[in-house]
């Protein structure tokens, strides 16, 4: 069976690095193609979806480490309804609303939760 993990992105994007080093992890660990990556994002941290991404911290880790995210086949998982949702502009890759309960079945099928 193979290892999963899911991450889940809850900083502000605009004033934490934090999103960005994660999506640089999970894109190295999917890269391997020996764990079943996932990437929800929470609240602000939706931000770094956004055509505007570059100009948030570490704001070019995005442009370098979304498109392998987008390689793995699954789209990005985001808070349904969140409020920088409005915010983010044209999407850089393909993402999926979801409600909290369905984060909770997300997360309880995955072997590890990484929250940044």
């Amino acid at each position: 069976m193979k290892a999963s993990a899911l991450f889940v992105l809850q900083s502000d994007p605009r004033r934490s690095a934090r999103p960005a080093e994660a999506v640089r992890i999970a894109a190295g660990v999917g890269a391997w193609k020996k764990v079943d990556v996932a990437v929800y994002l929470r609240e602000a941290a939706v931000l770094v979806l956004g055509e505007q991404a570059e100009a948030l911290m570490d704001g070019e880790d995005y442009a370098r480490y979304l498109p392998i995210l987008r390689e793995l086949g699954r789209p990005v998982y985001v808070q349904k309804g969140a409020a920088a949702l409005g915010e983010l502009g044209h999407a850089t890759v393909p993402f999926q609303e979801i409600s909290d309960e369905q984060l909770a079945a997300l997360a309880a099928a995955r072997a590890c939760v990484l929250r940044f």
